[in-house]
């Protein structure tokens, strides 16, 4: 077995700090105590694993199931790989997506805006990577929508993400924006992170080549995960 790689932090400036004063609600959520290092274990780097047996792939959003036809908006198609720090594949890994509709308004109760719902729309979804990585959905490019973090704030367009990685070491949670929204020169989530150069990983690019002529824009995200640099190895003798 080869040399332990040492554990590789992230880069300064690249995550939000756990306290952004201009994301309001950071106030009452941020600890307030100095965080504990927990030493990783098999439950942290090898678990829990996810598959379409159990938790059915739903990679087409733009049609509830039964829904006599399709959701209004721009029809849009997402692909992507994950990779880990080394630019290995991530393979098999589950991704849970969801986003508000095309007028900005999510298919959830606490959803009040005054905004119209889409009945063939839940902005729900659940795709799974390949054996390299590489992963796809169809959905309907979501509307801005306010917040009241400030006056007159309005998120940008955006879809979440939920990627469930190798293990729970490797478990993020993010956003994916679109190439050339105005709004997130406004955005106090997106400008949390203080490295440009990281908050450009947060954006999709249009893609001319996965674009789907008459019938769908496409755009490429990619998405990076921890890897060998934060995974424990055996020490010798161990088994």
């Amino acid at each position: 077995m080869s040399d332990p790689v040492p554990f590789r932090p992230y880069a300064a400036g690249s995550q939000p700090d756990y306290n952004a004063p201009t994301y309001g609600s950071t106030a009452l959520r941020h600890p307030s105590q100095p965080l504990l290092r927990v030493p990783h274990s098999l439950t942290e780097t090898t678990g829990p694993q996810h598959d379409a047996a159990r938790y059915p792939k739903r990679d087409m959003l733009t049609q509830v199931a039964g829904a006599p036809r399709e959701s209004m908006g721009q029809r849009i198609v997402v692909e992507g790989h994950v990779t880990d720090e080394d630019g290995r594949p991530v393979p098999n890994t589950m991704i849970e997506i969801w986003m508000a509709n095309a007028a900005g308004r999510y298919h959830h109760e606490g959803d009040q805006h005054d905004a119209p719902l889409d009945e063939h729309f839940d902005g729900a979804g659940r795709v799974f990577t390949d054996a390299n990585g590489h992963y796809r959905y169809v959905a309907i490019k979501p509307g801005a929508y306010p917040w009241r973090n400030h006056h007159n704030a309005w998120r940008p367009n955006h879809i979440h993400y939920s990627l469930f990685g190798a293990g729970f070491a490797s478990r993020l949670i993010t956003q994916m924006y679109f190439e050339g929204d105005p709004l997130l020169a406004l955005d106090p989530i997106y400008n949390s992170i203080p490295d440009p150069a990281a908050r450009l990983r947060m954006v999709a690019d249009l893609d001319i080549g996965l674009t789907e002529p008459e019938w769908a824009l496409g755009y490429r995200f990619n998405v990076v995960l921890r890897g060998r640099g934060a995974t424990p190895f055996e020490e010798p003798g161990e088994h």
